[in-house]
């Protein structure tokens, strides 16, 4: 009996081994297989993604997914390769690349350690603080001014963390209510429901240009912490991985990403032909020659 358990029990192991392979295909041979290559963008995150129009989204980051896009097609020989797009928000935009419904997210995503143990990092492409959004007309100009009030940021983003921990540090008492995405928090100031909005102040400037009464808002408070973004994909794929590592680092090697930068962060962009005017930071410069893919600490 020995030895038929034990064929019996190799049987089994090989059985329950073939799911396991299948979900351990590279990304690659995911989209040579389906015939496409899925990218998730952000309706909100202006200038580094959003929507300029239903089913258009641009940005700084939609254009390094389409160069990832092009690489993947040479690499593949598939000079017809389908695009396809599917919006992301903060809460699903982990799960769904990582059940391989997206196979690359660019858009405002911190690189952080703790995201690190669910998903890979590409080269990190921006860096940015948590600020707040506020109305002029409110006298808010810093963290202190919210003592006991409600501020709105955004589900499934670092920021929850770095606000509530300040405030408890501070003893500030800020009540947080929690919105789906950037434009909706940015609802909540407009309606007066919330005193500010918290959230990476480059995303703030970029709602803030393509408001309908710009003037009426301001970005205030000091940087509680500076955090790099970058390009998700999935874990343990480091073909893919030195795929879009190659395509960010040839961008900023040749001057492309400087060029993207300046269109989208100097320059007027859609819908309102607004400039952020928003210079390119010193880390960011400096990760131009530094190529590095560092989480937050």
């Amino acid at each position: 009996m020995a030895p038929k358990l034990a064929v019996l029990g190799l049987l089994c192991s090989a059985a329950l081994a073939v799911p396991a392979a299948a979900q351990a295909a590279s990304t690659l041979q995911k989209i040579n297989d389906s015939g496409k290559i899925v990218l998730s963008y952000r309706e909100s995150s202006v200038p580094l993604s959003y929507l300029e129009a239903a089913g258009k989204p641009v940005g700084m980051a939609v254009d390094i997914s389409k160069a990832v896009a092009e690489a993947v097609k040479r690499k593949l020989n598939k000079p017809n390769l389908k695009v396809e797009w599917v919006s992301v928000t903060s809460a699903n935009r982990i799960p769904l690349l990582s059940n391989g419904t997206t196979d690359l997210e660019c858009g405002s995503t911190t690189n952080n350690s703790a995201r690190g143990k669910e998903v890979d990092f590409a080269i990190n492409h921006f860096y940015t603080g948590t600020r707040l959004l506020v109305k002029k007309s409110s006298g808010i100009k810093n963290y202190a001014d919210l003592k006991g009030k409600t501020i709105a940021i955004t589900t499934g983003t670092t920021n929850q963390q770095v606000v509530r921990k300040y405030s408890a540090d501070q003893g500030l008492d800020i009540q947080i209510d929690s919105a789906k995405d950037h434009a909706d928090a940015f609802l909540l100031v407009q309606a007066d429901r919330v005193a500010a909005f918290a959230m990476d102040d480059v995303l703030l400037f970029g709602l803030i240009a393509n408001a309908k009464s710009p003037a009426d808002f301001e970005v205030v408070g000091d940087a509680l912490q500076v955090e790099p973004y970058a390009c998700m994909l999935r874990k343990n794929d480091p073909e893919f991985k030195q795929l879009v590592d190659a395509t960010i680092g040839d961008m900023m090697k040749s001057g492309a990403f400087e060029q993207a930068y300046n269109r989208w962060f100097m320059g007027p962009i859609p819908p309102r032909n607004t400039a952020l005017n928003l210079p390119m930071a010193a880390e960011l410069k400096k990760n131009l020659s530094e190529l590095s893919d560092k989480p937050a600490q």
